[in-house]
């Protein structure tokens, strides 16, 4: 019962003084209009009244698609659990479990979502950066009510680099390379890179000079056009 009156109590815009998330109710990282949809939907009055962490995953691994809103601006079982999650704040090694669990993609893309609203922003890259190379695939519903084909690899790197996923607006994130510029974050190497050495390493030295004569030649032939038709200009 307590439980509840605290979640209730989160989602009262007057004199909230609970636990804060980046110096604000957690609840009030998914904008108001995107809260009322939830709070207002069957879904949440159904299916997310007096869950905790365990049920949720319950509700989370019955999901077939991730979205905001769509059609009539209906909230999907995805944003309703972001809220959910936002109301229980678990602690860290739980949403990591959900996170790192390969059996529920859908249970890691809300947790993706939730560290991304509510982690650091040094914390936001080190732990969503090695879903960069999970390429499940995954549904998102769109405005139109419709659906479209994504993977996890690409919504983490929205989650990265956007400033607005499944329908609301996220908290700015400060570029990488400004965390590396600060000594925060190490140079991130590229998982093709150690791909890319191997396949210079396989090439004879015969080809290898053979492709930097073509370089050159190449090269030359470009400057001497690039000289013609400057001089024509």
């Amino acid at each position: 019962m307590a439980h509840q009156v605290d979640a209730k109590r989160m989602l009262d815009e007057r004199g909230y003084e609970g636990a804060v998330i980046h110096n604000q109710n957690p609840a009030h990282l998914l904008e108001k209009g995107v809260r009322d949809r939830v709070t207002e939907s069957y879904y949440w009055k159904e299916q997310c009244f007096a869950i905790n962490e365990a049920t949720l995953c319950d509700r989370a691994v019955e999901m077939t698609y991730l979205g905001g809103t769509y059609g009539q601006q209906k909230p999907t079982a995805f944003i309703c659990l972001s809220l959910k999650l936002l109301q229980l704040m678990p602690e860290r090694e739980i949403v990591l479990e959900y996170l790192q669990q390969k059996e529920f993609k859908y249970l890691s893309a809300l947790a993706a979502f939730y560290i991304r609203l509510t982690f650091d922003s040094k914390d936001v890259y080190l732990t969503l950066e090695p879903l960069l190379g999970d390429y499940r695939k995954l549904r998102r519903r769109t405005k139109d009510g419709g659906y479209a084909l994504t993977y996890m690899d690409q919504f983490v790197d929205d989650l990265l680099t956007k400033d607005r996923v499944c329908g609301t607006s996220l908290r700015k994130l400060p570029l990488r390379s400004v965390l590396e510029d600060l000594g925060q974050l190490e140079m991130r190497e590229s998982p093709l890179g150690e791909e890319l050495d191997e396949i210079d390493d396989d090439i004879p030295q015969s080809d290898s000079a053979s492709h930097s004569d073509r370089s050159a030649s190449f090269d030359s032939s470009q400057h001497s056009f690039g000289t013609h038709t400057r001089n024509g200009a």
